[in-house]
């Protein structure tokens, strides 16, 4: 059982020993600590927090000890309830609140949850912030508020504004999408989703949606991750259905993969390259995503006239650098799509709208959309780490070992090869070393991943 305590917030495994997994007692202890760090930093006692959360099984007990925390602290809480992570976002500046916390671990099983820390703003929190809440959490006292001063609690829902603020999007083209007359096969992976996404493709004048796992139980009935190999369910009743495309999302909706209408996945990497091709034609700029994702970015950006940048990996590090050089659309490889003309967070919503109206705009299928995308092919492995392994020893004896060809060293190490490339990092959330690699074919890809995988092996 694990608990990790990073840039991604506060995750672990729920049950056993404290300090070892994401117990009650753990969860007092980081949202006192996040509490405390907001009260300071808004220098309001009285600060009002954003609560929302996933469909997990673990939820309703994570969601009722944070609530009571910060009334605890001296808190008022907007608990916006089941929410996906993006609706908890909006809901943060539409509140003017002083923070928010999404209660969900991703694309984590079932057996996790976590805490994920927002801002003011409703984004996460920077490295720096986060570091300092895990201090509050380690070393400090904290004083509870007396009775008279504890926080209120109100509930309110926030789906609806959230739905309204996409089909509002000036690039959104609902009577496009209308005289499409789409099929749409949906997987929501007994979660959040399974309420938004439906209600979302209504709203978009979507009328046959044909949906799998949509019950919000949190039981997931398959992987949550939404990878291939997990969704060959969707795969199926795409091609069966004759579904004009398939989206799935995983528990808490901020990331999405896409489905042609042959039952072939458009591809996680190709769902931000699809999405900002279509936003660069309208509104051309420069684009930003992590080290981990495609080139294919780079190289449509650079065909619409912008400049793409790469970030360290994690959605805080691509908003940062979306913000440095004023990006019209970024994101990350994992199918999260950041569009700051809705807000700075990865969001599923805006970006089924948005493909929605490409693929009404454009004529195309998914597939022929896809075969006009620059064709690259990623292989995406890991090496689990014990711990015994050293792994800032390993990463430095690597960018040693390739130090003719480019190194990126912002976020573990990227060695760009002329014709491929491969990066390696510690992953933020799991005990292992991603190993991510790109090629012109899937077995260039999956070959240098695996020499380099080798190499990590001899070198523990």
């Amino acid at each position: 059982m694990t608990l990790i305590k990073s840039i991604s917030g506060i995750r672990g495994t729920i049950g056993g020993e404290t300090g070892e997994n994401l117990t009650p007692l753990d969860i007092v202890k980081f949202t006192a600590a996040y509490a405390a760090f907001i009260k300071k930093s808004a220098q309001n006692n009285r600060p009002r927090i954003v609560v929302g959360r996933d469909a997990r099984i673990s939820g309703e007990m994570v969601h009722r000890i944070i609530i009571g925390t910060l009334m605890g602290m001296g808190c008022d809480v907007t608990d916006i309830g089941m929410a996906t992570t993006p609706t908890t976002e909006i809901a943060v500046t539409k509140e003017m609140a002083a923070g928010g916390i999404i209660i969900t671990a991703s694309h984590n099983p079932k057996q996790w949850n976590a805490l994920k820390l927002l801002n003011h703003d409703g984004e996460f929190l920077s490295a720096a912030e986060g570091e300092e809440i895990l201090t509050l959490a380690e070393t400090a006292e904290f004083s509870f508020s007396p009775v008279d001063e504890l926080g209120s609690i109100s509930q309110k829902q926030y789906l609806h504004e959230h739905i309204q603020s996409v089909l509002s999007l000036e690039l959104v083209d609902i009577e496009a999408i209308k005289a499409a007359n789409f099929r749409v096969a949906v997987d929501c992976v007994n979660s959040v989703g399974g309420i938004a996404i439906p209600e979302l493709l209504y709203a978009l004048g979507v009328k046959e949606i044909f949906k799998l796992h949509c019950a919000p139980h949190g039981n997931f009935s398959h992987n949550p991750e939404p990878l291939p190999q997990h969704l060959t369910e969707l795969s199926s009743l795409t091609r069966s259905s004759k579904a004009s495309v398939g989206f799935a999302v995983d528990p808490d909706v901020d990331r999405l993969a896409i489905y042609c209408e042959n039952g072939e996945p458009f591809g996680e990497e190709y769902t931000l390259v699809a999405v900002s091709d279509y936003v660069l034609q309208h509104t051309p700029g420069n684009t930003v995503s992590n080290l981990s994702s495609s080139r294919a970015l780079r190289d449509v950006t650079n065909a619409r006239g912008g400049t793409y940048q790469a970030a360290a990996v994690g959605e805080v590090n691509v908003v940062a650098k979306m913000k440095a050089v004023n990006a019209v659309i970024g994101g990350e490889g994992n199918g999260g799509i950041i569009y700051p003309a809705s807000h700075y967070g990865r969001d599923a919503l805006v970006g089924i709208a948005l493909f929605l109206t490409h693929l009404a705009k454009s004529g195309q299928t998914p597939s022929q959309l896809k075969k006009s995308l620059p064709a690259y092919y990623m292989a995406k492995q890991k090496v689990e780490l014990t711990p015994d392994i050293d792994t800032d020893a390993i990463l430095k004896k690597m960018k040693e070992k390739f130090s003719d060809q480019q190194v990126t060293d912002i976020d573990g190490v990227k060695i760009d090869f002329p014709d491929k490339w491969v990066h390696l990092r510690k992953s933020n959330t799991e005990p292992i070393i991603r190993v991510y690699s790109e090629a012109y074919s899937p077995e260039e890809a999956e070959e240098i991943g695996k020499q380099i995988i080798d190499l990590i092996r001899d070198l523990a």
